[in-house]
């Protein structure tokens, strides 16, 4: 395999083993499938077997369950029997942690085993250890002697295995030697799939994740290369975002880097973890999902974007494309927003509220929010009242030209209307280009020489084909092979119809090219063939026409945050409530965002277990974590601060953290 997928410039699935997990095909070209994970306590056989049946009737092709002991995996039977009693054949996947004799009572009842390479032997004590390469080996061998009796049984009874590596549970083995990075990832999972194809076990699915898209696709393309490399053939490939947390926050991290992996053929299961009941999860990985089922749509593009035999960059380490500056846009800058209010027929001091601008008539006084957007699009129109000092405006040329500010409104063309233009902006002009489309000739690239490097061209790229991801990647290699600096904003409007599909297909298509350092900008916006009828997304009500510009806005600042390209506002790293978890997580979650949610740039994660402890909020600034029923042990970073604080007081406590930490903002002084 040249790349680390079969192709960069069409849409094709990578091609993996078949694995069976009870009867259910998944790799070698099946159906993507989806699955979620119970919240139950499983020692509850009635309620963890309704939960089951909410998520099969919901679409759930899999459902996991946590075994944390070996009561736990002991009562799989029961669970499993009262399922099947009442019809239902879904395969079952047991999640262990640190406990070997609990999976390997799993295996030989239920269809699947889920183990994590960094706790199943290895206990994680954040020492830093140094190994030498005897020392090194002799940890292998370690693990193989306690790994292997459960790939034997594994074998005997025909039980899939899932191995599922976590950024922040690397063993300290790992970490000593490769460090929290993406090839860590990769390399706690080789070791463990040797020693399986060693015992010539192949029933095998693979994981890398992470809470970080960006971490987490790299650790993606990174083990398919090594599996080419060392064994000449892939395993299928499990996707998911752990801990994404929950509302449009959850879905856009989860569309990011379950979406640019899915983009590129690769993925045969896929799981979106939020903070919210498990069956909820199924529609968004549904709407992920049944983006590829029109393979024959997607392969309609097939020629028409040229192939590339050489990446102008890497895809395995996050570096951004250098470009110069125009204005605010490229060069150092944070990637701009621009809204598209091009659709508002009279735009008036209270539209700009959508966008993160409210007018107070009386002091005659903008206040500007964080999620401000740089530029407005208005099409044809000019606005009849002062703007707020840092906004900018984008119009049509003729527009353009009866504007009275030239340094507040900026022309856009077309790729060939720029050249053939009388009148030009001499600060900034954006210029329009469908990428590879039916009428650009695939080996013209001539209208490009003529923009190269002006310095006042600011290109937007989009596609109106199929794979518009894709065409527009391949147009910024094409950029980079002909060493064009020019700064690019990123156009993306969507034809769905819901609001889930709205904010997967703008966090697709957007955040997989931010993801490789593409992009100095974004623009979203709807096409004809799209609607946003009033409608309730994430426990938030969007209204046709009139919020339907706050939510694209909103989605374009969410997209920055989750690729980690601009921060505009308060993080949260939060797991899905599972059978381990120690309090009410949404709730929880709920409440600490409700106090929190003014501290532009800091990282809360809120977990409801040890399991999903220090480990998985490797990213995080402060943790909040479940250490036993009612208690919470509060962290800075990855060292505990205070251990067993009643949950009762544990927000104040968290707060008090913050302050102590100088993290708090006073709301009062929030403008």
């Amino acid at each position: 395999m040249q790349f680390y997928c079969e192709s960069l410039t069409t849409y094709k699935r990578l091609k993996t083993r078949e694995v069976k997990v009870g009867n259910l095909l998944i790799g070698n070209g099946h159906p993507i499938r989806v699955q979620t994970m119970t919240t139950t306590d499983t020692m509850d056989t009635l309620a963890t077997v309704e939960q089951s049946i909410r998520c099969i009737e919901a679409g759930a092709e899999l459902v996991r369950i946590t075994a944390p002991s070996k009561k736990e995996a002991e009562n799989l039977q029961n669970i499993k029997d009262e399922l099947r009693k009442r019809g239902y054949d879904t395969p079952l996947v047991a999640d262990i942690h640190f406990t070997p004799n609990a999976a390997e009572i799993a295996a030989r009842i239920i269809e699947k085993v889920r183990v994590n390479p960094g706790n199943y032997v290895d206990k994680k004590k954040f020492e830093q250890i140094e190994y030498t390469d005897a020392e090194y080996a002799e940890e292998i061998e370690r693990i193989r002697e306690r790994f292997t009796p459960l790939v034997r049984i594994c074998k005997e009874h025909g039980t899939a295995m899932r191995i599922g590596t976590n950024h922040g549970s690397l063993s300290d083995r790992i970490m000593s030697r490769y460090g929290d990075t993406a090839i860590g990832m990769v390399e706690s999972a080789m070791e463990f799939l040797r020693i399986a194809r060693s015992e010539d076990y192949h029933n095998i699915i693979l994981s890398m994740k992470s809470s970080n898209p960006q971490v987490m696709v790299q650790a993606y393309r990174l083990l398919i290369k090594h599996m080419e490399e060392e064994f000449g053939e892939c395993y299928p490939l499990h996707l998911g975002v752990t801990e994404a947390g929950d509302g449009e926050d959850g879905r856009i991290k989860s569309a990011i880097g379950i979406g640019t992996l899915l983009e590129d053929g690769i993925g045969d299961t896929i799981r979106v973890s939020l903070t919210e009941d498990p069956e909820f999860e199924i529609p968004v990985c549904r709407d992920l999902v049944k983006r590829y089922s029109a393979i024959d749509q997607r392969s309609a593009t097939r020629g028409l974007v040229p192939a590339i035999n050489k990446l102008p960059y890497s895809p395995f380490a996050y570096k951004r494309r250098e470009s110069f500056e125009v204005g605010n846009i490229g060069a150092k800058h944070v990637p701009v927003v621009i809204a598209d209010l091009s659709g508002i027929d009279a735009i008036q001091h209270e539209h700009l509220q959508r966008v993160g601008y409210t007018y107070n008539a009386a002091t005659d006084k903008w206040n500007i929010s964080d999620s401000a957007a740089d530029y407005i699009f208005t099409g044809h129109q000019l606005l009849n009242f002062d703007l707020p000092g840092t906004l900018k405006v984008i119009v049509y040329p003729a527009t353009w030209e009866e504007a009275p500010d030239k340094q507040k409104y900026f022309p856009i063309f077309s790729d060939k209307g720029y050249t053939e233009a009388n009148a030009k902006s001499g600060l900034q002009n954006f210029v329009m280009v469908d990428c590879f489309n039916d009428e650009t000739p695939i080996t013209d690239f001539s209208f490009l020489d003529e923009l190269a490097n002006d310095p006042t061209v600011v290109l937007c790229l989009s596609s109106t084909n199929a794979n518009a991801l894709q065409s527009i990647r391949r147009m910024f290699m094409e950029l980079e092979l002909r060493a064009i600096k020019n700064p690019v904003v990123l156009i993306t409007d969507s034809s769905w119809q819901t609001p889930d599909e709205h904010l997967i297909h703008f966090a697709t298509e957007t955040g997989g090219l931010f993801l490789d350092g593409f992009g100095d900008g974004i623009c979203l916006g709807y096409s004809s063939k799209s609607k946003m009828d009033t409608v309730n997304v994430s426990g938030r009500t969007y209204l046709e026409v009139k919020d339907r510009y706050q939510f694209t806005n909103n989605t374009a600042f969410s997209i920055l945050q989750a690729t980690r390209t601009r921060i505009s506002k308060t993080e949260y790293i939060s797991c899905p409530s599972c059978g381990r978890t120690l309090f009410d997580l949404q709730e929880t979650t709920a409440k600490i965002r409700a106090v929190t949610n003014h501290l532009k740039g800091v990282k809360i994660a809120i977990m409801g277990c040890i399991v999903n402890g220090p480990g998985e909020m490797a990213d995080a600034d402060f943790g909040y974590v479940g250490s036993g029923p009612g208690k919470i042990t509060l962290y800075k970073g990855k060292e505990i601060v205070k251990r067993n604080v009643p949950s009762e007081v544990a927000v104040d406590e968290l707060i008090s953290l913050l302050k102590e930490n100088e993290a708090w903002i006073e709301t009062s002084s929030v403008s």
